[in-house]
């Protein structure tokens, strides 16, 4: 495994810009409102040749409301599985309590300490020496917003990073998305067997995408818990939560397979179809998961005519695989990973051309083309340059003949010799003279 990083400090110190930078890329939600991510995040990062995953925590501080207090005890679990603590501070405020406080904790964690004292400029380089009473050894200046003195703190974080770490195999990254409080964080927790996110009733408690490494049956996953994605009427273009919406999309963009997370309660919405044909037009895998099935009122026909009901609503993905969990109970969530691997696996599903071209030889048997303006459509060979989604070129005499209705004729043909359940499949038709 990879060493952890974990960064722990009060709110607002700079904890989500010194990840920006040590990342390269934008991945915590920054503003200058004091806390703003309220959850961990991971990434992972390389510093000259050293290989680490990153934790950024929610800001630690005196409050004693629910939120703050889930706060606390996620940042605290960060420490115990981290490798080392990067413990950020603020120049400018100075030695508070707070700092020491946190000072004390991490002392008895006996985990190796790096103190970053963020916001160094040249007026007020000679107060890093105040943070020596802290008794976490040497501090470093450094400008996260403009990078100065962090290169000299991952030196000083790589050096202490044992030697015999493995590297993480490459795990399946699962994105878990829907509208706001549908159970997405509560089904993570459930899996993972903690609490790793933040649980409200309070809808949109997510904001950032969060990534939790995970082990089931052998085989490493990368979970992505979300923040619930709203219509977009509902979003203020100059909130945080619109941010997280376009992170939700992107964190969609970046996994291998998707949880569609629908409230069983309420049924499909308006906006959870939106979500579907936002993962279909990624060509992502998915499974369409309907959480909170302890509570619904249910006889043997009620899966079956939900399915069915989940089947007009997403005509367009009728490749979907679909399952009811309760969140709350654990309900069938020990087989979910293993439906999600099985979209995932059939996503990168091949079909040898010879095979293929068999295929398509008997579907063109059994129903040839109609005729357009006089014109047969005629259709040469077939090949499949690439999976992920599974990408099958037809080259043809000429694709504008080829009527949308045969298209899905040749793509149901393709799904009935071969297993894509979960998973979009595309279409190309090229002519003769086309590349392909």
């Amino acid at each position: 495994m990879k060493p952890t990083v974990a960064i722990v400090g009060r709110p607002n110190v700079g904890k989500s810009t010194l990840i920006n930078r040590i990342s390269g890329r934008r991945v915590a939600i920054v503003d200058d409102m004091p806390g703003v991510t309220r959850d961990r995040l991971y990434a992972d990062c390389e510093w000259c040749g050293k290989y680490f995953t990153l934790v950024d925590t929610g800001g630690i501080d005196d409050g004693d409301d629910d939120i703050t207090r889930s706060v606390k005890r996620q940042a605290y679990e960060a420490v115990d599985i981290a490798s080392v603590v990067i413990f950020v501070v603020d120049v400018k405020q100075g030695v508070i309590s707070g700092d020491i406080e946190i000072a004390e904790v991490l002392r008895k964690s006996k985990k190796p300490i790096v103190l970053a004292v963020n916001k160094v400029d040249s007026s007020s380089r000679d107060n890093i020496y105040d943070f020596y009473s802290l008794g976490l050894g040497n501090p470093y200046g450094i400008s996260a917003e403009h990078g100065s003195g962090v290169g000299d703190l991952l030196d000083a974080v790589c050096e202490t990073f044992d030697r015999n770490e493995e590297d993480e195999t490459e795990a399946v990254k699962v994105a878990i998305v829907g509208k706001p409080n549908v159970g997405k964080s509560s089904i993570v927790n459930k899996l993972i067997g903690y609490e790793r996110s933040i649980v409200s009733d309070m809808a949109g408690t997510t904001r950032d995408a969060i990534d939790t490494p995970i082990s089931v049956g052998g085989r490493d996953y990368i979970l992505i818990d979300t923040a619930g994605m709203r219509r977009k009427r509902d979003i203020d273009s100059g909130t945080i939560e619109r941010y997280s919406v376009l992170r939700a999309i992107a964190a969609i963009k970046r996994a291998d397979v998707v949880i569609i997370v629908i409230d069983a309660l309420v049924g499909v919405t308006e906006q959870d179809e939106k979500i579907a044909g936002l993962v279909h037009e990624s060509g992502k895998p998915s499974v369409i998961v309907l959480n909170k099935w302890d509570a619904v009122e249910k006889d043997t026909f009620t899966f079956g005519e939900m399915n069915d009901k989940l089947k007009e609503k997403f005509s367009f993905m009728s490749y979907f695989k679909s399952m009811a969990v309760s969140a709350k109970t654990g309900l069938r969530l020990e087989k979910l990973m293993g439906i999600a691997t099985e979209s995932y696996e059939n996503s990168t599903r091949r079909i040898p051309t010879g095979l293929l071209n068999e295929i398509v030889g008997q579907a063109i048997s059994a129903t040839e083309p109609n005729a357009r303006k006089g014109r047969r459509p005629k259709i040469y060979y077939a090949s499949q340059p690439g999976v992920c989604p599974p990408m099958f070129v037809f080259k043809v005499n000429d694709p504008k003949l080829i009527h949308f209705s045969y298209e899905r004729y040749l793509e149901n043909s393709l799904r009935r010799a071969a297993d894509f359940s979960g998973t979009p499949i595309q279409l190309k038709f090229v002519g003769k003279g086309d590349d392909d």
